[in-house]
């Protein structure tokens, strides 16, 4: 069995799912962190891989960009490959002071302003909360392993934040919730857990911090791709 977007034959996806943005990162954890792993999917130049960590069954996968590219991939894999749990990685914007870059965020609850919920089902949906059995999993690994993660509320956004004027962005800001508190943003969890609770699924979201609205310093591509390894073990280590 395939999709128009995934080569992967039924069998070749494991159960879980650790899903970076970029094909480079998932090719990166693939032979950094899995043992025996195969490429399923390459279609469109976004690879996939499934191996072994720890003895588990793991697929990493990227998703591409924003959310119309994760709602595809992320519902095609829930969907049509029996996948039960998605972990998102990625990188994120900080919107407090607090976070320093590669600080990691788990996060509970998100907000955007895209209409991807009511274009896709129908319904006027803009918050939606990651998975709760998943995120008691990752914070548990992490005071296991003695990983610092800080949990709360993150924003899903259509455009790439750093891009955005600092009027535009005082003007977006007015239009998130009153008492929502965001921490950070990024481009593609709404989608992704809006398709889990929509199939009755799992997923949520990690991410860490590469540039803040309180500082000029900005993480490179190739730290971005490479300098992200606590999450990406944190991530690999609950899942199993």
């Amino acid at each position: 069995m395939s999709t128009a977007h995934n080569e992967a034959k039924l069998g070749e996806i494991a159960k879980t799912v650790i899903m970076p943005g970029d094909p480079l990162r998932a090719k990166y954890i693939a032979e950094k962190f899995l043992d025996n792993y195969k490429l399923v999917n390459q279609v469109r130049g976004i690879f996939a891989y499934t191996g072994f960590y720890n003895n588990k069954e793991i697929t990493v996968m990227a998703s591409g960009m924003g959310m119309p590219s994760m709602g595809i991939y992320s519902y095609e894999l829930f969907k049509f490959y029996d996948v039960e749990n998605i972990i998102r990685i990625g990188s994120c914007g900080a919107y407090v002071p607090e976070l320093n870059l590669f600080d990691i965020i788990l996060s509970k609850n998100i907000f955007t302003e895209s209409n991807f919920a009511f274009s896709f089902n129908n319904d006027n949906c803009h918050i939606i909360e990651t998975n709760k059995e998943l995120n008691e999993k990752i914070k548990n690994t992490a005071t296991n392993n003695n990983i610092k993660i800080v949990e709360g509320n993150t924003i899903c956004s259509d455009c790439f934040d750093p891009y955005m004027t600092q009027e535009n962005f005082d003007s977006f800001m007015k239009r998130v919730p009153e008492g929502f508190n965001a921490l950070g943003a990024e481009m593609e969890a709404f989608a992704l857990c809006y398709n889990a609770k929509l199939l009755n699924k799992k997923a949520t979201c990690l991410m860490s911090v590469v540039d803040s609205r309180f500082s000029t310093e900005v993480a490179t591509s190739e730290q971005r791709e490479k300098g992200l390894d606590n999450m990406i073990k944190l991530a690999l280590e609950s899942s199993c």
